[in-house]
């Protein structure tokens, strides 16, 4: 268990918990199979945590678990208050965060607030006619007069926003999948109803939500057509590229429901609430919804989700985006999660996944703000190539071949190298096991000193025993083709990092050499020496 809580609490008895948190997601269906269904479950996630717990992390993160015809694997709920039987029932749920609390464990759940399943009791009601109790609830538009969508706006999954139904005789609006009704979160009694089921999982213990695509989550009344995007010589994939999104998301009128949110997590204590942010304006926007003291804890977009390179350059614009000033959001950090490749794939190529692997995870522990480890990143867990014949993923299997799958990066945890299902409980999972990973399994990695497993649990207690590398401000040094410095300080204690993404070594020694101590290294890094994906913390002697 992380020593992290107590760290602060010296440090500054002011700072909650969650700032500069390392925060562990779990893929429900991909975790740990109790029953051997093929299916992860709440059960087998409870078995396994003594090992998130034994990586230094403060809190797990939940991907949807709710009960859902499972088109988009969760993110459609047919019920915000229950478990899906596939994952277990609420006493499992409940086993979970009395075995994840008494680890020292906090658990973050998702919240999806901008659409439900089309089987959600909410949708069958409203979509019954134009007068019911919940006809108002969905966002519901007529035809214009040649019978056409109201609006030229695009699903992210691919073709028009819009379906026709024909009881109603209108359209609804959906911005994924034809099952995914938008929520009218413009309305009071939908937003009395999300934050009622909020308080429904606050009540049962958990610490904080994760926010799924709240951006999404109003549109303009007016049903305006949005302008197209610039042309680019790179013909996009979907329809939905060709536009800019002004006005099926974005809304003006979304910071209000998150104050609301806010308000409720406040009346249950140290509660974390993060948005995930994506989009053309997904930078205004995360600060908009964490601005000042009554809206989101925090947010993450996607600057390192998607990126096809790791450099100094993009790694120093984008922390910079987040100064350390009064009134700005605290930023969260991933690089890789459920709907992303995993970096390790994408980022270098396989001799060098090793070295690395472990510049990466000393990287990301000492950025500044929250961070994010995605289940398999502390075993170097690598992307696997899914057939079109194995995919489950609705936006894969749509844009085919031309959308990377998701369901590569969502692939069963391997915890036992020699066992035939790998540990994970079923020999048949839901997507098939990489070919590799028998040999990244957890009980290969434990009490190997040069593991990733062992280092990650390293770097992680490094970045908890110093207040600086967890909650302290952070200036880019350095930021070559190459080499990329920084330093972090909070208090009287400073911390230099240094890291060399190069294929050759690099010379480099700090300002006042004789002021500085190793506080942490990986790749042989030495002060005054930098080898290929070499990487060094350094402490200020006082």
């Amino acid at each position: 268990m992380t020593p992290a809580p107590e760290i602060l609490a010296q440090a500054d008895p002011a700072v909650i918990w969650w700032r500069g948190a390392a925060i562990y997601q779990i893929y429900p269906r991909s975790f740990g199979d109790a029953n051997g269904d093929g299916i992860g479950d709440l059960a087998g996630i409870t078995a396994h945590l003594d090992h998130v717990a034994s990586l230094g992390v403060d809190a797990i993160w939940l991907s949807p678990f709710f009960p859902s015809p499972m088109k988009d694997f969760g993110y459609d709920v047919s019920d915000y208050c229950g478990v899906d039987p596939i994952f277990g029932t609420l006493d499992d749920f409940d086993a979970l965060i009395a075995r994840a609390h008494a680890l020292g464990l906090r658990v973050i759940i998702d919240q999806v607030y901008a659409h439900t399943s089309d089987q959600h009791p909410w949708f069958v009601e409203s979509r019954a006619s134009r007068d019911n109790g919940k006809a108002d609830w969905y966002v519901w538009a007529d035809a214009k007069p040649d019978g056409s969508p109201p609006s030229n706006w695009q699903s992210v999954f691919g073709g028009p926003a819009w379906r026709w139904n024909g009881r109603r005789r209108q359209y609804y609006l959906h911005n994924f999948l034809e099952s995914q009704p938008q929520l009218n979160v413009h309305s009071p009694a939908v937003q009395q109803a999300l934050l009622d089921a909020a308080r429904f999982w606050l009540d049962r213990g958990v610490d904080g939500f994760r926010v799924d695509a709240i951006n999404f989550a109003m549109h303009d009344l007016d049903f305006r057509d949005n302008p197209p995007a610039p042309v680019t010589a790179k013909l996009p994939t979907r329809p939905f590229d060709f536009q800019l999104k002004i006005y099926n998301q974005s809304h003006a009128d979304i910071p209000k429901f998150i104050e609301r949110l806010r308000s409720l997590t406040d009346e249950y204590g140290a509660r974390f609430t993060v948005a995930e942010v994506g989009g053309d304006n997904a930078e205004r926007e995360m600060k908009l919804f964490t601005q000042g003291a009554s809206r989101f804890n925090s947010a993450y977009g996607f600057d390192f989700l998607y990126a096809d390179a790791l450099t100094p350059a993009m790694v120093a614009d984008t922390v910079a985006l987040w100064p350390d000033t009064p009134g700005l959001g605290w930023p969260s950090w991933a690089f890789e999660n459920h709907d992303a490749p995993r970096a390790i794939s994408r980022w270098t190529t396989p001799d060098a996944r090793p070295a690395f692997g472990a510049m990466k995870m000393l990287l990301l522990t000492c950025l500044r703000g929250n961070i994010f480890l995605y289940y398999g990143e502390e075993l170097n867990m690598t992307q696997v190539d899914i057939p079109f014949e194995k995919l489950q993923d609705p936006e894969a299997i749509a844009n085919w071949p031309l959308t990377l799958s998701r369901d590569g990066a969502r692939t069963p945890m391997p915890w036992k190298g020699d066992a035939p299902d790998l540990g994970f409980g079923s020999r048949d999972p839901w997507l098939p096991f990489g070919p590799d990973h028998a040999a990244l399994a957890v009980d290969r990695q434990e009490g190997d000193p040069h593991s990733m497993l062992t280092l990650t649990r390293r770097l992680l207690a490094t970045r908890n025993a110093h207040a600086a590398l967890r909650i302290g401000s952070m200036e880019i040094i350095t930021a070559t083709d190459t080499l990329l410095a920084f330093e972090r300080r909070h208090g009287n204690q400073t911390m230099l990092c240094a890291f060399n993404f190069g294929a050759d070594p690099l010379d480099w020694t700090p300002d006042e050499l004789d002021i500085w101590t190793v506080a942490e290294s990986v790749n042989d890094a030495t002060i005054g020496h930098l080898p290929p994906m070499g990487g060094i913390v350094l402490q200020q002697v006082n």
